[in-house]
């Protein structure tokens, strides 16, 4: 009977053990991995999609069909922007210097920032790809003084604002999740960014601007999906929004 007890006692105390070990992975899931991509606009066609045919493209796996069909080889993807459960872009989109999606200007009221979505945290902003392919990321108020743009996507927070961290994010914040985002540095590149665990805003907003980012935007949490093949990151599937693709010139 004692020897019944005892190994009961242990198969609980392994559980507890296992369960311990799951939660703390959880809320403190260490230091951030992030799989990155840096490239100069002027050496590549950095192109945002949502639809062809009419018909949400949804995923990385359906981009890269579309543009093998135009005989494009794409060489980096990822998720661009906030969507509702139509896959619509909640905010600005821009696609070939069309007007698809107006500025979402909407600030929420105080009673509602107990449940606030990330979009609304402030300030949200624009990343937007000018004519002349000129990239750029600026705060949704000051996006009215852009012109000439080719490809737009609104969303938020913005993580690196004049080359200091949004400060809404609290270094000892336990909201980890996955993220990715873009920043941009002094030389006009562009810093693509996809955290391989879940990460705090604060840990992910601090990487770009280690990177030396003047200005970086948030694009989205658990959903956020990269293609870097020359990284073995092939996240092709899920359903999302808008898509930003780079093609090789």
């Amino acid at each position: 009977m004692k020897k019944k007890t005892l190994f009961i006692s242990l198969i609980i105390v392994t559980i507890l053990i296992i369960t311990f070990s799951l939660l703390y992975k959880e809320y403190f899931p260490g230091p951030a991995k992030i799989a990155y991509f840096k490239v100069n606009p002027d050496s590549v066609n950095i192109s945002f999609y949502w639809k062809t045919n009419g018909e949400n493209i949804k995923n990385i796996g359906k981009l890269r069909k579309v543009l093998e069909k135009q005989n494009s080889k794409l060489i980096f993807a990822t998720n661009g922007g906030m969507f509702d459960e139509k896959l619509s872009p909640i905010g600005l989109f821009i696609e070939n210097g069309e007007l698809i999606k107006p500025l979402n200007t909407k600030v929420l009221k105080s009673e509602e920032k107990g449940t606030l979505p990330n979009f609304y945290l402030e300030p949200n902003g624009v990343f937007y790809i000018t004519q002349e392919k000129r990239a750029g990321i600026c705060k949704t108020s000051a996006y009215p003084n852009v012109s000439n743009v080719k490809f737009a996507t609104q969303s938020g927070p913005m993580l690196v604002i004049d080359g200091e961290i949004n400060k809404i994010f609290d270094p000892n914040s336990l909201n980890f999740n996955i993220r990715n985002g873009v920043g941009i540095l002094p030389n006009n590149e562009l810093v693509f960014a996809i955290s391989m665990n879940k990460v705090s805003f604060y840990d992910f907003a601090r990487y770009f601007k280690e990177q030396g980012c003047s200005n970086a935007l948030f694009l989205d949490g658990y959903v956020s999906k990269a293609f870097i093949p020359k990284q073995g990151i092939e996240q092709i599937d899920g359903e999302l929004g808008v898509l930003i693709g780079i093609t090789e010139k």
